[in-house]
């Protein structure tokens, strides 16, 4: 899979649990029905956000995307549907174009961000493994630091 690829899959991953969540809170708050929306998506929305960071951060290494591109690219998942806009943008720009720059037979790291990527890019099934297990680890901590503004009841 592409950087591209990946990238465009990541950003609409991101948009459609964010409509998933806002579906929920209407039903939640506006129709009073049930808050088993906000529950399920809340949650979805969460594991989905954590994961377009990762992969934010992970183009943006690879990519050598510039601090402003790569920050834009993490803020880009805050505000709804912003994900796809953003994935847009860089494809119109050139930033997400060609293959994996530190994949097998790529570059050589320079720096231990690079080096990093590489590792991961040279066994790409350990690399998932890698994702899963942060997505898990962040969803926790997430998960104990509580919701992302006040207290939901």
């Amino acid at each position: 899979m592409s950087p591209r690829t990946l990238y465009r899959r990541i950003a609409a991953a991101e948009v459609v649990t964010w409509a998933l969540l806002l579906l929920g809170m209407v039903l939640k708050y506006v129709t009073k029905t049930t808050d088993l929306g906000v529950k399920v998506f809340g949650m979805a929305h969460g594991v989905v956000f954590i994961a377009f960071c990762l992969v934010t951060v992970l183009l943006w290494v690879n990519q050598r995307w510039t601090a402003r591109e790569g920050l834009l690219g993490l803020l880009s998942a805050v505000p709804p549907f912003l994900t796809v806009w953003w994935e847009r943008r860089l494809e119109r720009r050139g930033r997400l174009d060609g293959r994996w720059r530190l994949g097998r037979d790529g570059e050589t790291p320079t720096n231990p961000a690079e080096r990093l990527v590489a590792a991961l890019l040279a066994k790409p099934a350990v690399a998932v493994g890698v994702g899963v297990v942060a997505v898990l680890a962040l969803t926790g901590v997430a998960l104990l630091v509580g919701p992302p503004v006040g207290k939901q009841g």
